[in-house]
């Protein structure tokens, strides 16, 4: 590994304060997204989903936990998967321990797949997570949230990813994040959805990665930009 330029403690001050500057440009604009996110519409849910969890059968509404916020995370396990996708794997890790801090925000955070629930129970298990993850198996969620586009997609919508940016996804899941809301009126309502690249900011890993000189450079340059990646007790 070799530096792009080696300067005095001088000139690094005065680079890194100049960059200083650009990243709170950046805060300042990620605060004004936040804002925007926050006054997005919300649509009311209107079909009574079922979940298979550790607790039995449950509605999207039980899923909540008593609180007033969901975020639900599309983990990629299809039914007919052998195993689920690394990459999400590597999101979920950084899951674990999360939702007593987000319990004091309102917030219960747990994870979807299509995949049947055993088969999620045990790979949670192997992984050590202590986050909820539930099945949406034999029932319409990943489709309606757009990241299920296996034969039993309906019709009626659209074959797109991430808001019609990808046009016939190359898998039968695709990852992604949905966060729903109890309105005073007891019902459930969608209030955003975030797919892609927009994930980034979950990932405590890649946050910590982008710090460093190499950044994401082990990424492979063509093919699957995640194709370095393994399950944790893999490597």
């Amino acid at each position: 590994m070799k530096p792009e330029k080696v300067a005095t403690r001088e000139e690094w001050l005065f680079a890194r304060k100049a960059l200083l500057a650009r990243e709170k440009e950046h805060t300042r604009q990620k605060d004004e997204i936040t804002r925007a996110r926050q006054a997005l519409p919300w649509v009311r849910v209107e079909k009574d989903y079922l979940f298979q969890t550790s607790k039995g059968q449950r509605a999207l509404a039980e899923l909540f936990e008593g609180r007033s916020q969901l975020i639900t995370y599309h983990f990629m396990f299809g039914p007919n998967w052998d195993s689920p996708c690394k990459s999400c794997s590597f999101w979920a890790d950084s899951y674990h321990g999360l939702n007593p801090h987000l319990a004091a925000q309102d917030i219960t955070l747990i994870a979807v797949s299509s995949a049947p629930l055993e088969r999620l129970l045990a790979f949670k298990e192997r992984m050590g997570w202590d986050f909820e993850w539930v099945s949406s198996h034999g029932n319409d969620f990943n489709f309606d949230y757009d990241v299920g586009f296996g034969p039993e997609r309906p019709d009626d919508l659209p074959n797109s990813y991430n808001f019609g940016t990808m046009q016939n996804p190359h898998l039968d899941e695709m990852h992604g994040t949905s966060v729903f809301a109890k309105g005073d009126d007891g019902d459930v309502y969608h209030t955003n959805s975030v797919y892609g690249r927009g994930l980034d900011a979950t990932n405590a890993a890649y946050a910590y990665i982008d710090l460093t000189p190499k950044a994401r450079d082990a990424e492979p340059t063509s093919g699957n930009p995640m194709g370095w990646l393994e399950y944790r007790d893999s490597y």
